[in-house]
């Protein structure tokens, strides 16, 4: 009973929560969005070079530069959870702020554990089909790049955050068919005869499949923090 008429005290007339449309009127800590900006900016450079390195060029190159954005990415997503600690008003829910930049610190994190898969087993050659999952890595990066700013006014962007999130959604189908393919194709040229190379092989697949998985959880949590406040 208690609870309830607490709840009730937080309500406003239309059925909004009273600490949303507080948290509306007061003055915002809008540096959280340039953070997220930021740490975006450092997920799609991994990306894309996780795509040249699939690609065969430069390798050890695409390999440092990987591991130097996730640094920088760590960097900035502790800046956040700062931020979100010193801040007195936030422009969402402050866990949602924490799982949001967490997730998106998982996504760089995975590239950068392929990066160690890749150069612990001195791969110099990739798959057509890993090559392919490298381009679904981009795809999704770039559309959570697109989403992240669009969250300072969730009410007005509702529609095309839906449509982004549903988007990174179908990107992550077609990494688990590539995933799948890909897995198919690696026991028929390696699976009785060379075990080492099918092991081997299966683990980058794996670890390119978990990279969009990551973006989907990012997805997840955009969705979750559009539903919340609209």
């Amino acid at each position: 009973m208690a609870a309830a008429v607490l709840y009730d005290a937080f309500v406003t007339a239309d059925g909004a929560p009273m600490l949303s449309w507080f948290r509306r009127l007061m003055p915002r800590e809008d540096r959280f969005f340039d953070l997220f900006a930021q740490h975006s900016k450092t997920v799609v450079g991994a990306a894309e070079a996780l795509n040249e390195l699939l690609g065969g060029s430069d390798i050890e190159g695409h390999c440092a530069r990987i591991i130097q954005l996730e640094n920088e990415a760590d960097d900035i997503t502790r800046e956040v959870l700062l931020a979100v600690r010193r801040s007195f008003v936030t422009p969402f829910d402050r866990g949602d702020i924490k799982d949001l930049i967490q997730s998106m610190d998982d996504a760089i994190d995975m590239m950068q554990k392929t990066v160690k898969t890749i150069r612990l087993f001195e791969q110099k050659s990739f798959d057509p089909v890993m090559q392919e999952m490298g381009k679904t890595i981009v795809q999704a990066a770039h559309l959570i790049a697109e989403a992240l700013p669009l969250l300072d006014r969730i009410s007005t962007n509702a529609p095309r955050l839906a449509a982004l999130a549903e988007e990174v959604t179908r990107v992550e189908g077609r990494s688990d068919e590539l995933h799948e393919q890909g897995l198919k194709d690696l026991f028929r040229r390696h699976g009785a005869s060379n075990a080492m190379a099918y092991l081997i092989g299966s683990e980058i697949y794996g670890e390119l499949e978990k990279v969009v998985d990551r973006f989907e959880d990012v997805a997840n949590e955009i969705s979750g923090i559009v539903i919340e406040n609209v």
